[in-house]
C-alpha cells in the first residue's frame, strides 16, 4: 500500500471553455443526460497556450446522487499551429460553494513539440459558470 499523502504537481494551463446550450435527454437508465456543446475558448499557461475548437462536448450524466459524471473529449489548437485532443472523465459534485469539478485529463498528439503530453496523466479542478466552465489543468509528476 502507499503512504502517498499528497501529490507532487506542475501547472499546465487555465482552461477556459464557452458551452452551447444543453440537450437534455430525461429519465435514462443511468441518469438524465446532458450534451453540451463546447462552442470555444482559451487555454493559457506556462506550457500550452491557445483555442479550443468549435468541436466537442461533455456527454454528462446527472446522477440521483445530485453528482454529475462527465465524460468530454475537446481539441486545443495552439497558437504555435499544433493540435491536441484531450479526453477526460470527472464528477461534478456540489459543495457548500457551489459545484466542484475534478477531471482526470490525457491527451493525444503528434506533434514533437507536444508529444510528452501523450505520457503524462493530468488532473483538473474546475467550477462551471453560467455557459463557460473554467479550470485549473496540473501534471502530476
Amino acid at each position: 500500500m502507499s503512504d502517498v499523502t499528497s501529490l507532487n504537481v506542475e501547472f499546465l494551463f487555465h482552461l477556459h471553455a464557452t458551452l452551447d446550450a444543453p440537450a437534455v435527454v430525461p429519465g435514462g437508465p443511468h441518469g438524465t443526460r446532458v450534451i453540451v456543446g463546447i462552442n470555444g475558448g482559451t487555454v493559457t499557461g506556462p506550457k500550452v497556450n491557445g483555442t479550443l475548437a468549435h468541436l466537442g462536448a461533455d456527454w454528462l450524466t446527472m446522477r440521483a446522487d445530485g453528482t454529475a459524471q462527465l465524460d468530454v473529449r475537446a481539441l486545443i489548437h495552439t497558437n504555435d499551429g499544433a493540435v491536441i485532443h484531450t479526453h477526460y472523465k470527472g464528477i461534478m459534485a456540489p459543495t457548500d460553494n457551489g459545484p466542484r469539478i475534478t477531471t482526470a485529463p490525457l491527451f493525444e498528439t503528434g506533434d514533437e513539440r507536444y508529444t510528452w503530453l501523450n505520457g503524462i496523466q493530468a488532473v483538473a479542478v474546475g467550477t462551471p459558470g453560467a455557459g463557460t466552465v473554467d479550470y485549473d489543468v496540473y501534471r502530476i509528476l
